[in-house]
Parts: C-alpha cells; structure tokens; sequence
C-alpha cells in the first residue's frame, strides 16, 4: 500500500526520488558563498590584523608645517655664539632708540639739545652697523649664507633700506649738507625704517616659535591617538 503512493508520488513529481550517493550535490551553499556569509563582520568591527590608519587630520597637520628652522639649522642656532651676541645687541639697540628718539624729537620742537640728539644717532647707527655685521655672520653659521638666507630673505631686503638711511644721515651730518632740522628728519625716516624692519624680525621670530610648539602637540595628538 505504501509503495503505491510512493509509486504515485514519484510520478506527480515528474520521475524518480534521487537517490543520497556519494556523488549527488549537497543542499548547502557554495563553499565560497557560505564562507563569506559566515565570516561577515559589520563595518564598525575593527579586525586585529588590520592596519592602523592615522587621522588624516593630524596628517595634515603635520604635513602643514613650514618651520623657519630644519632640524639641523637648529641645532646650529643652539650651538653658536653668535645667537646670543643678536639677543644682546637687538635689545640694547631698541634701548638706545627709545633714548635718541626722545632726545631727536626734543630738539625738534623746542631747538635745545642739537648735540647730545646727534651723539644719539651716531651711537645708535653704530650699533646698527655692529648687528648688521654680526647678523650676517650669525646667518652664515646657521643658514650657510652671510646675507639673504630664504627663512629671512625680505627682512635682510629691508634692513639695507634701513642701513641707508642712517648712512645718509652720517653722510649729512660729517659732510655739512643740510640744516641741523633736515639732518635730524632724516635721522626720523632712519628710525621710522628701523621699527619697521624689528618688527618684521620680531613677528618673524615669534611665528616660528608657535610653529615649532603646534608642532610638537600635532606630534603629541598623534602620539596619543595611536596609544
């Protein structure tokens, strides 16, 4: 009775049962499909194998960096004399201007003080000459060139306007061309340049040393963010 509806069955369904063999073709997936179906792990599932990628915001951040130094520049700015002979001489000249500029704008609005106003620009040109020399043997020692070194290119521009102008005023003064007041306001566009050419050096200056402190927490976040 039962091998008739077997009988039956078989026939409906359009032939014979497949019989289980060795050979007959298994009812799960394909060996590469099941792998992959089982082996799925969701995007945010970080694998211990995978390769640490930096935040490509500290990368550019630290790819950003124009430091006005390399590395070995300075090492030799650390290392030479001449960096403290310019920390030095650079205050003690804005010194001396603050005095002669008193003394200079003294004799022009009431007359008095011609001489002890020139001995000021004198003394304050002469220093002016000693850091420049000094200046250009310290870019030398750092850099490798005595005058227009890239990191200071305009400001090296500069100071030669500014050592023209007091060099002007001493070509006055010793050779008696002008009056006393037409000397003493060209010692006023010499010292006009001079504030101009510090402060260039100075915001120069003060540039490079908050790039040098970005840098080193740029270096530090990154540090971190791999700890």
């Amino acid at each position: 009775m039962h091998r008739r509806e077997d009988s039956e069955q078989d026939q409906a369904g359009g032939g014979e049962r497949p019989s289980l063999s060795a050979g007959s073709v298994s009812h799960h997936r394909d060996a590469s499909v099941s792998n992959a179906l089982y082996s799925a792990v969701p995007d945010a599932v970080v694998l211990e194998d995978a390769p640490v990628v930096a935040d490509p915001g500290l990368s550019s951040l630290r790819q950003g960096f124009k430091p006005l130094y390399t590395p070995e520049q300075r090492i030799r700015r650390d290392q030479t004399k001449w960096t403290l002979v310019q920390g030095i001489l650079a205050p003690v000249q804005f010194l001396i201007f603050l005095i002669s500029l008193g003394l200079v704008i003294r004799y022009l609005v009431s007359g008095d003080g011609f001489a002890v106003a020139t001995a000021s620009v004198v003394i304050k040109t002469l220093v002016l000459y000693t850091i420049m020399i000094t200046g250009a043997i310290w870019e030398r020692e750092v850099f490798g060139c005595y005058l227009f070194a890239p990191a200071f290119f305009w400001e090296d521009v500069f100071s030669f306007l500014v050592l023209a102008l007091h060099t002007t005023y001493l070509v006055m003064l010793f050779g008696g061309l002008g009056d006393p007041q037409q000397q003493m306001f060209v010692a006023l566009a010499a010292y006009a340049s001079y504030v101009i050419n510090a402060t260039q050096f100075i915001l120069k200056l003060r540039a490079a040393r908050l790039d040098e402190r970005n840098k080193a927490l740029a270096v530090s976040t990154i540090s971190g963010s791999r700890a």
